[in-house]
Parts: C-alpha cells; structure tokens; sequence
C-alpha cells in the first residue's frame, strides 16, 4: 500500500463526487497527489490558489494525500515525479470514452503510466462542476453538492 498515485482535475470547483473519488483513493493508495490543473487557455471561476484552499480544507483529516498544481501535460508530470498511476473517477458511459482515451494518449507519452477508472458513487453521477457554477451562479442550493465546510466561500463566489 505504499505506492503514490495521482488525481488530477480541474477541481473549479470542489465537489462531493471529487472528494468520494479522493477519499476512496487515500483508502487504497499510501499516498494521493491531488493535482490541480492549471489551463491557461481556460478562466477558471476560482484561482488555482482558491482551488488548492478549497481541496485542502474538504480533504482534512486525510492523511495522506498531498494537494499541488500543475501544468502542462500530466504524462510529463507524472514522469518527472515518479508517479506511475493516475486515478480517475467516472460518471458515466461519456466519461469513460473521454477517458479511455486520455489514459491511451497518456501511456503513448509515457509507457510506464496506468490509469486506474473508480466508479463514481450513486450520489454523484450527475454532478459536475459546471453543474455546481450553473446550479450556484443562478441561486440554486447546491448544498448536497459540494463539502459542507466550503459551501459558503463557493456559494459567496458563484453570486457575485
């Protein structure tokens, strides 16, 4: 149980289906890297340093996990931290095409990488972050759908 995966994802924002993915992860894995994506090609609604915050606070108490950010390809990252597996989580049949072939396009730019695919859980296979911002940005309640302990700083920004 030693061996390091990594979970990458845009986390714009955090949701409950993220951290059932991350928790069920840290269960199965010594140690989780929660890696944070920054695209500059995108405007995330929350700032990478938000995000990291957000994860943080959501993932307490788990005890093994590390939350970073990075850029570029994740193939490279991963290669230059010596990471040799990538968890993912998925929601639903759409999911798993975009996925499959990131993991093939992955392991064609490093050859020692594997994806491993976690189901999400029955709670969460609808939720998605731009769920949440849409749900959130037009005053819905999206308490079922984000960690209770940063539901208000989301709720606060997704108003403005």
């Amino acid at each position: 149980m030693s061996q390091t995966v990594i979970c990458p994802g845009s986390f714009d924002p955090v949701t409950l289906g993220h951290l059932d993915i991350i928790t069920r992860a840290s269960r199965m894995f010594g140690k989780v890297v929660v890696a944070v994506l920054v695209n500059s090609s995108k405007t995330p609604t929350f700032s990478t340093e938000e995000r990291i915050e957000l994860l943080r606070e959501a993932a307490q108490g788990l005890d093994n996990i590390e939350i970073v950010s990075f850029e570029g390809l994740l193939a490279e990252y991963c290669k230059k931290c010596g990471i040799g597996t990538i968890v993912k989580g998925l929601r639903a049949v759409s999911d798993f095409e975009y996925e499959f072939q990131m993991a093939i396009a992955n392991k064609k730019l490093n050859p020692e990488l594997e994806t491993i695919f976690l189901t999400a859980d029955s709670d969460s296979t609808f939720l998605s972050s731009s769920m949440v911002r849409e749900i959130g940005s037009m005053g819905g309640d999206i308490s079922n759908f984000v960690p209770a302990c940063v539901h208000d700083r989301i709720v606060r920004r997704l108003r403005k």
